[in-house]
């Protein structure tokens, strides 16, 4: 369904407490739609911060992972979309833009397979298309507050002192103030009280090889007591996820679709579980599509004034990863 189908039966679904899962792609202009009742796991699979339709005895007989490549592109290719960008944060048309890859990757495991092996807060298998493992959320919704956390700053936890290096790294520190600014701003449109309640703080993610720590923020802020009634316009209001676009918004994307060489699709849109009171979205990073019988994987991330065009390449090679050991 298109943008103002999606906002009208999301609007009605909640209104009405019925419970769903949807999906949405990066333009908000693609959303898919399934109440739970109607749900067939044969088709799509969710894990939710521990709520799934997972069936006992569907992960019987998994094959372990024998091997797992990847195939970036070269950095030279890179070097052209992020030039792209530097240009337009010179200019001051952006503060931070972020820029996306797709990376070929071979792998034993089908996608149902890597879904039942992954560990992570929001897992998603959709069969025949993709399947994500991602450690972001990107809004909950609890009692009438809204949460975001968003995620920015990555770094290998064997580097020596990992955890002190990434929080005292300028570059990134600007990087994640820009984003929790762009959160702030995008939650005060649809909230009251809109306030940094937890700022840079270390997740640990572990991944095939080896763990990666990843710097989060939390901002929350009061809804309207009729909340349920605009789910669907307040879900809307907030796309795209700021940290996997960039600020300021709106000519963020015109430069990330200008520079960017792939198209997108539901990579970086989101997923979100009704469970007829609370809402719970991440956003769809660690991203695993089929294609023609291959694998691609998306990765990505945030470019700045003062990055560097190494690094950047380093960090989006590193997030093509498996979550598990």
């Amino acid at each position: 369904m298109n943008r103002t189908e999606a906002i009208e039966a999301i609007n009605r679904l909640a209104a009405q407490r019925v419970p769903f899962l949807c999906i949405t792609d990066f333009l908000g202009q693609e959303t898919r739609l399934w109440p739970l009742a109607e749900m067939n796991p044969k088709e799509v699979l969710y894990s939710i911060h521990g709520k799934s339709n997972v069936l006992p005895g569907m992960y019987n007989g998994l094959t372990n992972l024998h091997h797992f490549n990847k195939t970036p592109i070269s950095f030279d290719a890179y070097k052209l979309s992020f030039d792209k960008v530097m240009n337009h944060l010179r200019r001051g048309d952006s503060y931070l833009t972020n820029l996306t890859c797709t990376t070929p990757i071979g792998c034993n495991l089908n996608l149902q397979e890597i879904f039942f092996k992954s560990q992570a807060k929001y897992r998603l298998f959709v069969k025949d298309a993709f399947v994500v493992f991602s450690p972001e959320i990107f809004v909950q919704i609890n009692e009438g507050r809204i949460y975001s956390f968003p995620m920015k700053g990555t770094i290998d936890a064997q580097v020596p002192q990992a955890a002190e290096l990434i929080l005292a790294d300028k570059k990134e520190s600007a990087e994640h103030a820009t984003i929790v600014d762009l959160i702030r701003n995008d939650l005060s449109r649809i909230a009251t009280d809109v306030k940094v309640d937890k700022y840079r703080y270390i997740d640990t993610l572990d991944t095939n090889s080896g763990q990666l720590l990843q710097v989060s923020s939390q901002i929350s802020g009061k809804l309207p007591l009729d909340y349920l009634d605009m789910l669907g316009s307040i879900l809307f209001e907030l796309l795209p996820a700021g940290s996997i676009s960039g600020a300021p918004k709106e000519k963020t994307m015109e430069i990330i679709l200008g520079a960017e060489t792939h198209q997108r699709g539901f990579y970086t849109g989101i997923v979100g579980l009704f469970d007829g009171q609370d809402f719970d979205s991440g956003v769809l990073i660690r991203f695993v599509e089929e294609k023609d019988g291959k694998l691609f994987f998306k990765s990505g991330g945030g470019i700045t004034v003062n990055s560097q065009a190494e690094s950047e390449y380093a960090e989006m090679v590193q997030k093509v990863y498996l979550p598990f050991v």
